[in-house]
């Protein structure tokens, strides 16, 4: 390093996991530090050959670094496309211009569409920080973003990532709004789909807050990580897909949104609405099912919360040339029995097999979406999609897909449960009268869903069981006895998870 410009620094791996956010790890007394001025959560650019990042400066005190060495985050090594010893320069950062947008909503002016790229744009490119897309996701929260906002933020989205094209008329896809634990369609109801001769390239999301995403629980059965030529030849091949959406960079403004927005536990009805149908719209689907469970502890809490949902839906469905269809569910207790990525895996399974003891409300609760799919693309006449769904599930043919779609991925596994169970047993005699959904969530994640996929629990008590005192209401399942024991101390915390009527 001798001779050599005080900005510039060979880098050194920490192996420091900040998620999506670039970081650049400097000591106090370098020279950069000195004769540029920079101090601790400036933002800097950071310059590799004919390639550069944006990133937060963190400075060192300690002898953790050498004198003349930075670090990055892990997310920053890997957006660079740098190695450890590459030779990095630190130079100050232009303001963003993109951000005047945002102070001006902070005053209640209205987002034009130029104003929304710019700002979508600049998030892509890693200009913004956590802390400014915190700010951002503020100023949308709530009922802040007009239907003319969200088109545009929506259209912003789409056009900021990769788009697939299937050269088809008709491409259909699902989404389940959520805040649901045990809600997992989507593993019944593509296959099926796919086995009805209709092509859905399905993507799903990764838990962020919650016990387990679609892709958790796919990925404890098959790959889900697959490239954009992956997804296109499975496609090509069987109809259908089941993949994680993360990886082909569908939308990828979105990804960083909702990853800060669920941070803040800021739930804005605009942005999720363009984060839905931006996806849809950028996997190249035609006509988009969404499902609505409103619940008292559900995403949507009232009716009139979701009709005015679904008019936003339609409406901007109908802007980007997408076809939406709402059905409105019950959200008012978990579905099936598992909560957690490999115990919804078995729940999935049990339906595709048609087991006798399958979870009846997941089997329902798929087959009126898949249902409403197949009247949508007119494979099946109206009020008769139920009916055919059931029977391309119960002829076994949505299993056989599940399996060639599975082997097309990469092959196919039985997902496997955690070692430790703990039973919950019920209190007194009585009928489940109440559930809190995000208090059941809660605790599976306290016992390790989804980082441990075999963590979580299985849910033994829908409203209306009648139970007897000493009953297991539900059974927990972790890795190790730390999360198990973390888990029940939650649980022995709060009141009212389930709640227990006595007997008349």
């Amino acid at each position: 390093m001798e001779g050599s410009p005080g900005n510039i620094l060979r880098l050194r791996r920490l192996g420091i996991d900040t998620h999506t956010e670039n970081m650049i790890f400097v000591r106090a007394d370098s020279q950069v530090c000195r004769s540029e001025g920079f101090t601790a959560s400036t933002r800097v650019e950071v310059i590799f050959e004919a390639r550069s990042i944006i990133a937060t400066l963190v400075v060192i005190s300690s002898d953790l670094l050498h004198d003349g060495e930075a670090s990055l985050s892990d997310y920053g090594f890997e957006s660079l496309l740098v190695q450890e010893g590459d030779l990095v320069t630190i130079e100050h950062l232009r303001p963003i211009r993109s951000f005047s947008h945002v102070r001006a909503k902070m005053f209640d002016r209205k987002f034009n569409e130029r104003a929304l790229q710019e700002i979508v744009s600049d998030i892509i490119k890693g200009f913004y920080s956590h802390i400014e897309i915190a700010a951002f996701v503020t100023a949308c929260s709530g009922d802040n973003l007009a239907l003319d906002e969200v088109i545009y933020l929506t259209k912003a989205m789409i056009e900021s990532g990769s788009r697939l094209s299937w050269h088809k008329p008709l491409i259909i896809d699902k989404h389940c709004i959520g805040g649901l634990p045990g809600n997992r369609t989507t593993p019944i109801v593509v296959p099926i789909i796919a086995a009805a001769g209709l092509t859905i390239p399905k993507t799903s999301s990764r838990a962020i807050t919650s016990p387990a995403g679609t892709a958790d629980v796919i990925e404890t059965m098959t790959p889900v990580n697959l490239t954009l030529d992956e997804i296109q030849k499975v496609v090509q091949q069987e109809g259908g897909c089941m993949v994680w959406g993360g990886t082909v960079k569908l939308s990828p403004a979105d990804d960083v949104i909702i990853y800060v927005e669920k941070a803040l536990d800021v739930d804005s009805p605009g942005q999720m609405i363009a984060s839905v149908l931006s996806k849809k719209a950028a996997a190249g689907s035609t006509h988009t099912i969404i499902d609505i469970p409103v619940g008292e502890t559900a995403k949507v809490r009232t009716k009139e919360e979701a009709f005015l949902l679904e008019y936003y839906l339609r409406a901007v469905g109908l802007s980007i040339g997408m076809e939406v269809e709402v059905l409105i569910t019950d959200g008012s207790q978990p579905v099936g029995r598992g909560i957690g990525p490999a115990l919804e895996a078995l729940d999935v399974l049990s339906v595709l097999r048609n087991e006798p003891d399958a979870p009846k409300d997941l089997k329902d609760r798929a087959l009126k979406i898949a249902g409403l799919m197949l009247e949508t693309a007119s494979v099946a006449e109206k009020g008769k999609g139920y009916a055919q769904a059931q029977e391309i599930l119960e002829s076994g043919a949505a299993l056989a897909k599940f399996y060639s779609i599975c082997h097309a991925q990469g092959g196919f596994k039985e997902p496997v449960t955690a070692p430790l169970r703990h039973n919950i047993p019920a209190q007194a005699n009585g009928f489940i009268t109440k559930i809190d959904n995000r208090k059941l969530a809660k605790i599976a994640k306290l016992a390790g869903a989804p980082t441990s996929p075999g963590a979580g629990i299985l849910f033994k008590a829908p409203i209306g069981t009648e139970v007897q005192q000493g009953q297991p209401l539900l059974t927990i399942y972790a890795e190790t006895q730390g999360e198990l024991t973390y888990a029940l101390e939650y649980l022995n915390s709060v009141r009212d998870v389930i709640q227990i009527a006595p007997e008349v």
